[in-house]
């Protein structure tokens, strides 16, 4: 960094705290005064929470034993479930400004570094709700932070800490492994790699295994439902994307004014200007080639890769524009960057239904989906916002209108996680027993006290209570207004008298996707 740089720092400080400030802002804004409702994977990482374990089927522990302990602390509410998305985010771009600095760039290429972070639309998407992937971005983050640190200082201590943060990321989304896979290479092909010569690389992949060890203990336990999780996913709900979905998606998903940020900071990488920094360059395209071969990636899984880029384009800016003649052009692209804000909407439910529909149409969004499920007005990410308690609702009146001996040895089967957690976060409320389900982790927690003799059916075809009881009837329905078509107008079955074993009928119905 030089003298003039340094001397400045106290400038880019203030310009990267008021961008942070102004993305923390936005996520609280929102969920204070704006906003849906509670989304279907937060009702489902709010039940993993209820039943801590050393891993899940389709995530590891780390988000759900913060989310246990941020329930216990502020409760459940959808303002105390999204207050720590929003503080990661804005962290994230915070460290987004100070990888540009590590970086040598002074206050401009921070500030424009920090900003495309904060208009990217799948940094806002993933802080908007709790789950694994507001984290994932600030580990990674930090990750490429203590490679750059790594590489400035030559101080082995940052093995350590990078070690640490690669395991920290594992166990909270196995995404992380490329990131590492990423360092790895990078090492290899690099300068660094005299330090494999030395203990220290070994020592901090040492820590991450550790510290990742006790998800792969718990899989190992329990027949590798993680692997089988995703070989169930990318055979079934998204089986439907290619190579071309992948990579076109990242102009989408970044918001298409970062475009040119991003862009110049993977070209400047792997030039003689960026040579010294190569490596955060190495890890961004080791991660899209992993994805590029799985075939059947989402475009958001390289997201977690962007920080190191969008640092790098800031600088490669800033050193490009920095003749007097070029200068006038720092105006035009943070102008261009600002622009980016129209699009904010698109994923920060801050408009009301009926006005977002009416904008969303003006810029020429359409709804939109990653699993090739069928839409309505709303895209899936908004859509799983609504109709969750109307099911609780309608699954109350049916449980109430039992016999007072039925009520007292029913239960109450999600046919997916989303229908399960509904009825365990809105439940109480309605005087409901907790519910059961056969997917994903639903199913590894059991059946609980069900005997089979009285069981409410949430959703699904008449041939499922048909097949497994005595008798069955439809006594009710959930319906709900901007929810996912598959969730609208479903049926609640009572059927009564299992016709085999609870046990032996539990053991054949799980399912991981």
């Amino acid at each position: 960094m030089t003298q003039a740089t340094a001397r400045l720092q106290p400038v880019a400080w203030r310009v990267l705290c008021g961008i942070a400030l102004f993305k923390l802002a936005l996520h609280l804004y929102t969920n204070l005064f704006a906003g849906y409702g509670i989304f279907r994977d937060e009702l489902y990482h709010l039940a993993c929470a209820r039943h801590l374990a050393a891993g899940y089927v389709d995530h590891p522990p780390l988000s759900i034993w913060i989310l246990a302990l941020n329930r216990a602390v502020l409760g459940e509410s959808v303002f105390a479930l999204r207050l720590l998305p929003a503080i990661f985010g804005a962290a994230t771009v915070l460290v987004v400004g100070l990888l540009a600095r590590r970086m040598g760039g002074g206050p401009f290429a921070q500030g424009l570094a920090a900003s495309a972070a904060t208009v990217s639309l799948i940094f806002i998407g993933y802080d908007v709700i709790y789950s694994m992937n507001a984290l994932d971005l600030l580990l990674a983050a930090l990750a490429v932070y203590c490679l750059l640190r790594l590489i400035d200082s030559g101080e082995p201590r940052w093995w350590v800490v990078l070690g640490l943060t690669l395991g920290l990321g594992l166990l909270n989304k196995v995404g992380m492994l490329w990131i590492g896979l990423g360092v790895f290479v990078a090492v290899v092909l690099g300068s660094e790699r005299r330090w494999l010569a030395t203990r220290w690389p070994w020592i901090g992949g040492g820590i991450a295994s550790v510290v990742f060890l006790p998800y792969v203990m718990w899989n190992a336990s329990h027949d590798w439902a993680h692997l089988e999780f995703i070989r169930g996913a990318v055979g079934g709900k998204y089986s439907g994307l290619d190579a071309w979905d992948f990579l076109s998606g990242q102009f989408e998903i970044q918001n298409p004014v970062t475009l040119p940020v991003w862009l110049a900071g993977l070209v400047f990488l792997f030039t003689p200007a960026g040579r010294r920094f190569r490596a955060v360059g190495i890890v961004f395209v080791t991660a899209a080639a992993v994805l590029l071969i799985n075939g059947h990636s989402k475009s958001e899984y390289l997201a977690s890769a962007f920080a190191g880029v969008f640092a790098a384009g800031g600088v490669a800016w800033e050193r490009w524009l920095e003749p007097a003649p070029r200068r006038w052009l720092r105006f035009a692209l943070a102008a261009l960057i600002a622009a980016g804000l129209i699009l904010v909407p698109v994923v920060l439910p801050v408009l009301p239904v009926e006005t977002y529909v009416r904008y969303a149409s003006a810029l020429g969004v359409q709804p939109s989906t990653a699993e090739g499920k069928e839409l309505a007005e709303l895209p899936q990410f908004y859509a799983d916002m609504f109709g969750w308690e109307e099911k609780a609702a309608a699954v109350a009146e049916v449980y109430q209108a039992l016999p007072p001996e039925e009520r007292r040895v029913a239960a109450i089967y999600g046919e997916n996680y989303g229908r399960a957690g509904a009825i365990d976060y809105f439940g109480p409320r309605y005087g409901l027993p907790p519910a059961i389900g056969a997917h994903n982790n639903y199913w590894l927690w059991g059946p609980g006290a069900a005997t089979g003799e009285v069981v409410i059916y949430v959703g699904g075809s008449e041939e499922g209570p048909a097949s497994a009881f005595e008798s069955y009837e439809r006594a009710g329905v959930a319906r709900c207004d901007y929810c996912m078509p598959y969730e609208k107008d479903i049926p609640i079955w009572v059927a009564r008298g299992l016709k085999q074993p609870v046990d032996q009928v539990w053991a054949g119905i799980g399912h991981y996707e």
